[in-house]
């Protein structure tokens, strides 16, 4: 059985590549590449320009596998959310967002994720693998069409966010080059500025980021202590936030933004006293930053309330009083499972998280029981930092 290339996979570097093992000239590998993604090409026959003998042996040896969409939810406020079958029993979703000055896209990275944070459906579910690279850029090509998209006219997604399900820096070899195409004139053509990766704090990778691809940078931040965040994003227990800091503050060396923007879900009776917005203050001093302020999505097995409106306020009042510019994240989508915490899709999952935590008979409080692995985590990091950087072949736009 013959087995067919499938292109999504390649970024500018891998179709050049890929070509020149075919005997083609680089500029061949570029048109097929703007066909795809700028052009927004289901099939080879739409290639006009290429001659016949090489649609032909494309078509013979390659594929390009449209994404297989399982459903497409409207919300009341425009919000879209697509949820996209990735074999084996997986989905993920993918969410847009219109807004006046721009549209939004969140992208998902993996099908369901380790990092297990409390406030997160999508960890809830496990996790069971990483989407290959054109798993993730096959996301922006179906919103591209599905939105009627005009390769000629104005954009329709101006900004791209990597903060669908999983967690994108543990996914680090597939993310690259997708962030290489969103950025490649010939594919989608975004700004670095208009690209964001957010990171629950994988420190060893956002280092690899800010030299292969520096993008915007987002963390999930969520708490002002090590003592609460090691509850809220286990992660914290093998990157402190003393190193996630220091972390943040070398990435802005070649970001293309000169803050990082810090993620923050308020959890009533948790995370949300004035207090801890004062000793979150002292935590960030150092660090040219922004915070989202994010009300929290419930789902049942959480065990976690929604901070009210006004200890919301009272808490944002503290960090713009100390000169941070904040803002509180209106919900969007949240009638279709599409707001922050709420991405779940259909995840087949390896952990035996939720499996385990019946057997011991887990009750989700302040305090929940760890059943994340982090020698599974660490090794998985081990790999990524083993194998060669990643050079980005995008240009620069503003």
């Amino acid at each position: 059985m013959t087995t067919h290339t499938n292109l999504l996979n390649f970024d500018a570097k891998g179709m050049n590549e890929f070509f020149a093992q075919m005997g083609e000239k680089p500029f061949r590998a570029r048109q097929v590449l703007r066909w795809i993604h700028h052009m927004g090409a289901q099939n080879f026959e739409q290639m006009t320009d290429l001659a016949k003998s090489l649609r032909a042996r494309l078509e013979a040896e390659c594929s390009l596998p449209l994404p297989t969409i399982l459903s497409d939810h409207v919300s009341t406020d425009g919000t879209r959310k697509w949820l996209t079958d990735v074999g084996q029993g997986n989905a993920v979703e993918t969410v847009y967002i219109p807004e006046t000055s721009r549209g939004t896209l969140c992208v998902s990275s993996q099908a369901g994720c380790a990092v297990n944070c409390r406030f997160c459906s999508t960890g809830h579910q496990g996790f069971n693998r990483n989407l290959t690279t054109a798993e993730i850029i096959s996301q922006l090509w179906w919103a591209n069409h599905a939105l009627g998209a005009d390769p000629k006219g104005n954009r329709v997604i101006t900004n791209v966010v990597m903060m669908g399900m999983g967690e994108p820096l543990l996914n680090y070899n597939a993310l690259v080059p997708a962030l290489n195409l969103m950025l490649d004139d010939n594919a989608y053509g975004l700004s670095r500025r208009r690209v964001t990766v957010s990171t629950s704090g994988v420190v060893p990778m956002m280092d690899r980021l800010k030299e292969d691809c520096p993008v915007a940078l987002a963390v999930s931040l969520h708490a002002p202590n090590d003592a609460l965040r090691d509850e809220l994003v286990p992660l914290n227990k093998k990157y402190p936030l003393r190193e996630l800091m220091d972390a943040c503050l070398r990435y802005l060396e070649k970001a293309p933004r000169d803050f990082v923007t810090f993620e923050y879900v308020m959890l009533r009776g948790v995370n949300d006293s004035v207090a801890q917005a004062k000793e979150l203050v002292k935590l960030v001093r150092d660090v040219p930053c922004k915070f989202n302020l994010i009300p929290f999505n419930p789902f049942p097995e959480s065990g976690l309330k929604v901070s009210s409106r006004d200890q919301v306020r009272a808490f944002g009042e503290v960090l713009l009083e100390a000169g941070i510019v904040t803002t509180i994240r209106k919900t969007r989508g949240d009638d279709i499972d599409a707001a922050c915490g709420q991405l779940a899709g259909q995840v087949l999952d390896r952990t035996r998280r939720n499996e385990r935590a019946a057997e011991q008979k887990l009750i989700f409080t302040p305090r929940p029981t760890n059943v994340i692995s982090f020698e599974q985590m660490q090794s998985q990091i081990d790999a990524l930092n083993d194998t060669p950087h990643v050079a980005s072949n995008a240009g620069e736009r503003s």
